[in-house]
């Protein structure tokens, strides 16, 4: 499906409260004259259908104190002086460096509406973390040349070898990350599933085998083949367009997979041929390759088992990143897949997130140019994780030299995930998404959560093509290996 035909619908929060950015107060005073509803252009405040009565207020959807010189400003307007705008002192409490409270909202404005927000009190395209993409900025023309928004392409083709197999070609830049049964509910799963066939993309099982519910999707589902080999059987291989082995997680090379018991269910323990309760441990690395011969190995298995698919290496980022990436070329796979340091759920460890794996953003480059001085570049589509929070971030990888970018932290935020960090937990996750608990899967429908993700996808989709346009760009593949269109705000001042 392309972007212009995916069907956009406003799908609010399923919780009564959020934890907005401003609080409104009204105070006794209030006579529910309707002043208020009938002037915020936001929806802030709004009127009970068939009562003289306004609801509570809406706090989510005030733009705070940018609005105090408006005209339709609640607290100055009500007549009764009933109205009070303060800051949320809970607001501080989201998230953390890399994902701030405004990054957390923007994302969840984005997965309601469909767009990006139209506020300026929210910087929702850079964290605060001090460094790799929010000290990256777009270096726009100051009279680029008029492009019309209808002409512009997202699409890229994840088969470059002209080997014979699928021509695959997705409608945006982006895909969903692994996140297999077991580590997230089903909801979630069938939810990227579904959201990944509206817009003509992919996403991945990740280790845990391929549940039998995501059958209707298998034309944009990639099945993982991971160390541990769970749940790898032959006709899930044969099912689908894409396999990918993954070698490494950038979240923490070295250490391998790690599923806690009580996260290991009955369903779960099914699908990965495992003891129910048992905690599941997927070992670093396959110990079956140690070396590009070895690698070639595994990637015929796959092509033999299935003479259509794709092959995807997803590795972590060591120092020789780039050797790791050709190696995969010469072996004969179609993507290299390389995952920075920043990726995983909360249940990776800080020690190997924040010291181990190299930053994404150094990796891109680096891959990107060796495989150019190999001259097998235009063979392999470079594929970037780990750390892709945004449109803009997503625009930054390509820039550097990606073809495209897989997330997932972003998908979980805007299933309202609020960066609790306890997915290792069986009933750590209040929200529903990384859970097997099956009460708490029950928390949100797929039907909401699909729309969610589509919603957000179409607001990337109108943010990446704001950039291109501003670039005079007509193609999302002119952009790859575009460093000069970026700058280093410490060393530009």
């Amino acid at each position: 499906m392309k972007p212009n035909t995916v069907e956009i619908k406003k799908v609010p929060s399923r919780f009564k409260h959020q934890v907005p950015k401003y609080k409104i107060h009204r105070s006794d005073d209030c006579i529910n004259c309707g002043t208020c509803a009938k002037t915020c252009p936001y929806g802030v405040h709004e009127r009970v259908d068939g009562h003289n009565k306004v609801k509570p207020p809406i706090d989510y959807k005030c733009i705070g104190f940018e609005c105090k010189d408006k005209e339709f400003y609640c607290v100055a307007k009500c007549p009764r002086k009933a109205l009070s705008l303060s800051l949320n002192p809970m607001y501080e409490t989201l998230g953390d460096y890399r994902w701030t409270p405004d990054m957390i909202t923007g994302t969840w404005i984005m997965a309601e509406t469909g767009y990006p927000p139209q506020r300026t009190d929210l910087e929702y395209n850079i964290g605060n973390s001090g460094g790799g993409f929010d000290k990256l900025r777009f270096k726009f023309p100051a009279n680029p040349s008029k492009v019309d928004k209808s002409e512009i392409s997202t699409d890229i083709p994840l088969n470059r070898r002209n080997d014979g197999r699928a021509n695959i070609v997705i409608s945006l830049p982006v895909y969903g990350g692994g996140m297999s049964f077991g580590s997230v509910s089903l909801p979630t799963m069938v939810a990227k599933a579904h959201n990944a066939t509206i817009w003509n993309t992919f996403t991945c099982t990740g280790e845990g085998g391929f549940p039998d519910i995501l059958i209707p999707y298998s034309d944009h589902v990639i099945t993982q083949v991971a160390t541990g080999l769970f749940g790898v059987r032959e006709e899930t291989i044969q099912r689908v367009n894409i396999v990918e082995f993954k070698y490494a997680q950038g979240a923490k090379p070295g250490l391998g997979g790690h599923l806690l018991g009580e996260k290991n269910t009955e369903s779960v323990a099914r699908m990965r041929e495992a003891v129910k309760g048992s905690s599941l441990f997927s070992p670093f690395p396959f110990h079956s390759v140690y070396s590009i011969e070895d690698h070639k190995k595994h990637v015929d298995w796959i092509k033999e088992i299935n003479p259509n698919t794709l092959v995807s290496v997803k590795v972590s980022t060591p120092n020789d990143v780039d050797m790791v990436a050709v190696g995969s070329y010469y072996a004969g796979a179609h993507i290299i897949h390389i995952d920075g340091g920043y990726g995983g759920t909360g249940a990776a460890p800080d020690i190997a997130k924040k010291n181990i794996a190299m930053p994404i953003e150094y990796a891109i480059t680096k891959v990107h140019n060796f495989l150019t001085e190999e001259g097998a570049r235009e063979a392999m589509t470079l594929i970037a994780s780990g750390g892709i929070r945004t449109a803009h971030d997503l625009a930054k990888a390509i820039c550097l030299g990606a073809d495209g970018a897989v997330i997932g932290t972003a998908e979980l935020i805007a299933l309202e995930c609020v960066r609790c960090g306890n997915c290792e937990s069986g009933r750590g996750c209040s929200r529903g998404i990384a859970t097997t608990d099956s009460e708490l899967a029950d928390l949100f429908e797929e039907g909401w959560a699909t729309q969610r993700l589509t919603n957000l996808y179409h607001a990337w989709h109108v943010q990446l093509v704001e950039i291109l346009q501003k670039f005079g760009m007509r193609d999302i593949k002119e952009l790859v290996g575009r460093t000069d269109l970026l700058e280093h705000i410490d060393y530009s001042r």
